[in-house]
């Protein structure tokens, strides 16, 4: 039990804004290319409570935490409607793209501190976010539907291509949760985590 509390502890702050600003991101650049779906239902928001998934967030969190130890959730997805977007294609490119770029932002805010911060406490949960922020960053990229990665590359496909690679999006959790089994997952995402813990460690020099 000392653990979990712990890990809550640690892991609270930092899973909470990391998911937050994460979707908010996507609310505020939808907004801004022509899409106020988000703002009408009460999404664009940093207020965590308005991004919470009973599952992703609460209860799924809860029963890592209790049984493996370990920290693993998601927040609900801010909804987007292409069709208000000023030029639908493109302009979701960068809709997409907001989420995963928030979370470059405060992985990077969370290093500095880290690298600032003399108290261990505040070490713990610096450390956290950035975990946080890297694992939601690097796996929202991979060119997977509904992931964020794809929908930017269909974004910048040919018409053709793009509406044959859309037809994936119904098998997309079931092709990410076989390549998690398969341990596929960590040789494609393994260049990208690289990157992101150079940028860290380049931080932290």
């Amino acid at each position: 039990m000392d653990n979990f509390l712990y890990l809550l502890a640690v892991n609270a702050v930092p899973f909470l804004t990391a998911i937050t600003l994460h979707e908010a991101a996507h609310g505020y650049a939808a907004l801004k290319f022509g899409d106020g779906t988000a703002k009408m239902l009460g999404r664009l928001s940093l207020n965590p409570l308005r991004h919470v998934d009973p599952l992703g967030t609460i209860a799924l969190p809860a029963l890592t935490l209790l049984v493996g130890g370990f920290f693993f959730g998601w927040a609900k997805a801010v909804p987007v409607n292409s069709n208000n977007l000023h030029k639908p294609k493109t302009d979701m490119i960068w809709v997409a793209a907001a989420g995963p770029a928030a979370n470059l932002l405060m992985m990077i805010a969370w290093a500095f501190l880290l690298k600032f911060s003399p108290d261990s406490a505040v070490s713990a949960i610096a450390k956290a976010g950035i975990a946080w922020n890297l694992s939601l960053m690097v796996l929202n990229l991979l060119p997977l539907l509904p992931l964020d990665g794809g929908r930017i590359v269909a974004g910048l496909l040919p018409n053709k291509l793009a509406n044959a690679y859309s037809k994936l999006e119904p098998y997309g959790m079931f092709i990410l949760i076989a390549l998690m089994l398969t341990k596929t997952l960590n040789i494609i995402l393994g260049p990208l985590y690289e990157i992101a813990a150079a940028i860290v460690h380049g931080i932290l020099q």
